[in-house]
Order: C-alpha cells, then sequence, then structure tokens
C-alpha cells in the first residue's frame, strides 16, 4: 500500500533514513563524479542529531511500511532551507519528489515566506523538477569540480487543500 500523504520523522528513523539518502545521492555522486558529496559522508549520529534539531523538519512517505521519500527543511525565521529530497532508486518518477515538495509548502510554519535549495549542476532530474514547481536560479558556487545550482521561491499564500491531505 503506498501512500502519498508525508508522515513526519523523527530520531527513530534514523537509520532507515540514511539508508535511503546513500541508495539516493549515490546517483548524484556518479552524475558529479564525487563520492565525497556530505549526504554520503554523514553517519547515522549525524542523522539522529539532525532530525533532534527542533529547527529541522523532516518528513518522509512510506509504501507497505518501507521509507521510499524523504524530505527535511530547517527554519530559519522567515526562511525555509529545504535540502535532502531523497527518493529510492526503484521508486523514482512515480510523482513522490514532487508530493514531498508540495507537502513543504504547506506544513513549514506560517513565518516561513521563502524556500531556498541548492543541487548539483549535474542533477537534470532534481533541476527539472524543482523549475516546475516555480523555484527559480539564483546564483552558482563552485564545488569540487562543478557547480551548485541555488534556487529560490515565494512561498504560495495559498496552497490547494489537495496538495497534502
Amino acid at each position: 500500500m503506498s501512500t502519498a500523504d508525508p508522515l513526519r520523522l523523527g530520531e527513530p528513523d534514523a537509520g532507515e533514513l540514511l539508508t535511503l539518502q546513500l541508495a539516493a545521492y549515490v546517483q548524484e555522486a556518479r552524475a558529479h563524479r564525487n563520492v565525497d558529496l556530505v549526504p554520503l559522508l554523514d553517519t547515522l549520529e549525524d542523522v539522529r542529531a539532525a532530525l533532534r534539531d527542533p529547527a529541522l523538519l523532516a518528513w518522509g512517505i512510506r509504501d507497505s511500511g518501507r521509507l521510499v521519500a524523504s524530505v527535511r527543511a530547517r527554519v530559519r525565521g522567515e526562511i525555509g532551507e529545504v535540502g535532502r529530497l531523497v527518493v529510492a532508486p526503484d521508486q523514482q518518477r512515480r510523482g513522490l519528489g514532487r508530493s514531498l515538495m508540495l507537502a513543504v509548502e504547506v506544513l513549514l510554519p506560517p513565518e516561513v515566506t521563502t524556500l531556498l535549495l541548492f543541487t548539483g549542476q549535474h542533477s537534470a532530474g532534481p533541476l527539472a523538477l524543482y523549475a516546475s514547481l516555480g523555484y527559480t536560479e539564483t546564483h552558482r558556487t563552485p564545488e569540487a569540480g562543478y557547480e551548485l545550482v541555488h534556487l529560490e521561491k515565494a512561498r504560495p499564500r495559498s496552497t490547494p487543500v489537495n496538495a497534502v491531505r
């Protein structure tokens, strides 16, 4: 049974979240020819610490109990820094990443007015997804032989009721 309903993730989900993160970021490492991507270097304790951080919110989607997609957002006043959007490789292209990104717009605290994120320049799928959701490139920064593409979006004032159930 698959559900697009995002669930809040907490410290008990850390091991499964780390496994999902590692599986998802292997593709990014290949695309960027860099196995030292920070998400691939995270330890179980790093993920546990992130999930304990009250400024960091994490949601996931489960399919038959299995965590198949996740996203995190750090709240810094009016800014929501979206990161670590991951979808299990065998579950990609099913709209799970889009569902989580739309959920972030609804589930972040009301004071958040701007969403920020970044991805690598060779992340074709994520770049297309973010563009389709209204994110625009603000700048690029150098990173180990490629560039990080920084994107921004004003948080919609109202989100359709059916965006998150």
